[in-house]
């Protein structure tokens, strides 16, 4: 009987050993969380202004670190200002000026970092005296489509009055069609966002 009972005991702190270590390297190989960016306006931007700096120079490598941080701060304050989503910013910026290559009616020199009032060769844009009040016209106007809350900073925005109703794009996907004309606009900025995402998984897996 007493042996009985020793084997049974032994038995169990070996089912328990077994236990813990199937435990252990199970979550030992899960493979790394996987960063998700919000498609939402109004959601919680997530990279930080390091990595944005370098997948903005990833693409453009002309533009200096120092220019591409400081541009990368400017989004992220101003949209946490007026609660956009400084990762969807960010991305727009990118798709819009072709990573600050521009070529298009809107240049380096007028801060229009999203085609604000570029028509034609007319009406080439809306110009900004910095780089910080191009970044919140941009999010000014971001705001007027993703959200219906007050503006926090000044306006410099002028053409925010325009857009209506105010909150009808949600989400980068409502875009398509609002903001811009092409129906793959909101796809475009999504392709951009997940390659957002995996320059983020490499430097915080």
């Amino acid at each position: 009987m007493i042996l009985y009972k020793r084997f049974s005991k032994d038995a169990a702190v070996r089912a328990l050993y077994a236990a813990c270590a199937l435990l252990f390297f199970s979550c030992a190989t899960l493979p790394p969380e996987r960063t998700t960016i919000s498609r939402s306006l109004t959601g919680q931007g997530v990279v930080p202004a390091e990595l944005l700096a370098a997948f903005l120079r990833e693409n453009n490598a002309s533009v200096s670190q120092r220019d591409a941080l400081y541009l990368a701060r400017c989004y992220i304050s101003e949209a946490n200002d007026e609660g956009i989503n400084s990762d969807v910013a960010f991305a727009q910026m990118c798709l819009e000026t072709g990573f600050l290559k521009f070529g298009g009616l809107v240049t380096a020199d007028m801060h229009n970092y999203c085609g604000l009032g570029a028509i034609d060769e007319t009406h080439r844009g809306e110009s900004f005296e910095t780089v910080q009040l191009g970044v919140r016209a941009h999010i000014q106007h971001l705001n007027a489509y993703g959200d219906t809350d007050e503006l926090v900073n000044p306006v410099v925005d002028k053409r925010a009055r325009f857009v209506t109703p105010r909150g009808k794009a949600p989400t980068i996907f409502e875009l398509a069609g609002t903001w811009a004309q092409d129906a793959a606009y909101g796809a475009k900025l999504d392709g951009i966002l997940t390659r957002m995402e995996g320059v983020h998984r490499v430097i915080h897996p």
